[in-house]
């Protein structure tokens, strides 16, 4: 490392990102992911809104149960 840099033409935030632009990769398991891929024979089948659609019920579920 130099002792000294020179920042006289940086910019600043330049390369930030927040967190909520992010787009985190979630990975099946291959089991899951089979399961999917074999049963679901539609033209327009689509995996991730499959799978957010699922995940979504699953939350209408747990907010209906604490509720109890």
């Amino acid at each position: 490392m130099k002792k000294e840099y020179d920042f006289t033409n940086a910019e600043q935030g330049k390369f930030y990102r927040p967190i909520e632009e992010l787009n985190i990769p979630v990975y099946l398991d291959d089991d899951i992911k089979r399961f999917f891929m074999k049963n679901i024979k539609q033209d327009n089948f689509s995996l991730n809104a499959t799978v957010n659609s699922l995940i979504k019920k699953d939350i209408e579920i747990s907010k209906q149960l604490a509720k109890q």
